[in-house]
């Protein structure tokens, strides 16, 4: 005979932190609510078991997407913040929570927070990287590939389960400041000479330097807000969080080539400390509850690669995910064999030896505790 206390225990801590107004569907201020995730959080419950309450519970006021990503940062898991999401999307309609609330993140030991004029000089040198990243870069060549998973039957709230649906390989050719896609194979089925939009599924493109351009374009009057300190394959990095809104945004999703839509958008941005480059940016745009497509979610990750005998700050990987109903697609890109650019320089792919980059490679470690400033 077994016995899983912890479990039992996780059971407990969460019944008397949400108490019964999750059973009884009973409503919640955003205030009570963001209480209930954090000390869920700092008792280290389960991401599964928060999730299960949050679904459910019922909101008294409209629940904000800020309040979402600062309760990410705080530490909420991946299926807390997929309920929490959902929440956001259920109660669109209810009036605001009062404006005196505020959401502050728990602060671990480490560099200080930087001056409000640190943080503009910092923003104002990262913009001034976008703008210019473009003009920057020599002619390359590189291959994109690309491995789309679906889930039939997609839970809100839950991680999924995914079943790998193919393998996408283009050649991506950057000359003259513009980037060119030759689709060269889907699985072991050659594709050249085919345009990608005769693939179906789902596609994205833009992470290029269309994506930061458009963030940090002035004309998009995009409202950034310093937000913590972060970790990114052991360089630390300025977290901002960001909002663009509809009116100025180039955002666009489209529905099987019927529907199509302009969205406002929101997000973090990761920029290095010291280097002031951009090392991730993520993409969550804000979708009218009408629209087919949902919950779309992406993130980039740029790198230090070299192309010839120079190093290059290049995309490393990005993940895409978006519902459509209870199906649910992921998209999971990576670039690899950089080369500059000739006009005899060719560049194969052999499946044999193309191993996906680890999560660990992109996974967010804790702030640097010991980092300059403190």
């Amino acid at each position: 005979m077994r016995f899983s206390f912890p479990r039992v225990t996780a059971s407990v801590c969460l019944m008397a932190i949400f108490g019964l107004l999750a059973v009884a569907q009973q409503s919640l201020t955003v205030a009570k609510l963001v209480e209930a995730v954090k000390s869920s959080i700092q008792l280290k419950n389960q991401d599964k078991d928060v999730a299960g309450y949050l679904a459910k519970v019922k909101m008294s006021e409209r629940l904000s997407p800020n309040v979402v990503e600062e309760l990410q940062a705080a530490g909420a898991g991946p299926k807390t913040v997929a309920a929490l999401s959902l929440l956001v999307s259920q109660s669109a309609t209810l009036n605001p929570a009062p404006p005196k609330m505020v959401i502050t993140t728990p602060q671990a030991t480490g560099p200080r927070e930087p001056s409000e004029s640190e943080k503009k000089q910092v923003l104002q040198e990262a913009r001034t990287f976008a703008l210019s990243y473009v003009k920057s870069l020599p002619d390359f060549l590189c291959l994109q590939v690309t491995r789309r998973s679906v889930d039939m039957h997609f839970q809100i709230g839950s991680e999924g389960s995914w079943t790998p649906e193919d393998r996408i390989v283009e050649k991506l050719t950057f000359f003259d400041h513009k980037e060119n896609y030759e689709l060269n194979q889907r699985n072991d089925e050659s594709l050249i000479g085919k345009s990608w939009e005769t693939l179906g599924g789902s596609i994205s493109r833009g992470e290029w330097a269309t994506l930061l351009a458009e963030v940090f374009e002035p004309a998009t009057n995009t409202d950034f807000h310093w937000l913590r300190w972060g970790t990114l394959r052991g360089q630390l990095t300025h977290v901002y969080q960001y909002r663009v809104e509809q009116q100025n945004s180039q955002e666009t999703i489209s529905y099987q080539n019927e529907q199509r839509i302009t969205a406002g958008f929101h997000g973090l941005v990761y920029i290095q400390k010291g280097t002031n480059a951009i090392l991730r940016i993520t993409i969550t745009p804000d979708i009218p509850a009408s629209f087919p497509v949902q919950d779309v979610d992406q993130t980039v990750d740029y790198d230090y690669q070299k192309i010839g005998t120079e190093t290059f700050l290049l995309p490393l990987r990005s993940q895409v995910q978006m519902r459509d109903g209870h199906v649910a697609s992921r998209n999971e890109i990576e670039w690899r064999q950089y080369r500059k650019y000739s006009a005899d320089t060719s560049i194969t792919y052999d499946a044999a030896a193309d191993v996906p980059l680890s999560e660990d490679k992109t996974k967010e470690q804790p702030a640097n505790q010991t980092g300059p400033g403190k």
